[in-house]
């Protein structure tokens, strides 16, 4: 079977895994995952389904994980200024008058 076209939520479950866990963590962790209406099972599943998707670790495993979301997020915001600084070149820019009544807002 080709590993792309598997789906963890539609393939038949016929293997079992089991792993040692501190009882506190479990809790811990099952607390949050069911405020999300998810099982341990659930998040451990879509934890491997997006393994499969990503063909490695869903996320990058480093000791810079926070400096390198918010680098990734900066780079993010940056392109959606720019496009929308290249969307006013092309289409013209509004007034801020223009920009309230599109809103609906009015200034005070």
């Amino acid at each position: 079977m080709d590993q792309h076209k598997l789906n963890v939520a539609n393939a038949p479950k016929t293997s079992t895994f089991q792993m040692r866990i501190n009882p506190e963590i479990k809790q811990q962790v099952e607390n949050i995952y069911s405020r999300q209406g998810l099982t341990f099972t659930d998040a451990v599943n879509i934890f491997i389904q997006q393994s499969i998707n990503a063909n490695g670790l869903p996320f990058l495993a480093s000791p810079e994980n926070e400096e390198y979301m918010k680098a990734k997020a900066m780079h993010r915001f940056i392109e959606e200024v720019q496009k929308g600084f290249d969307s006013g070149e092309k289409e013209g820019w509004l007034s801020l008058d223009e920009v309230e009544a599109s809103l609906g807002i009015a200034d005070e």
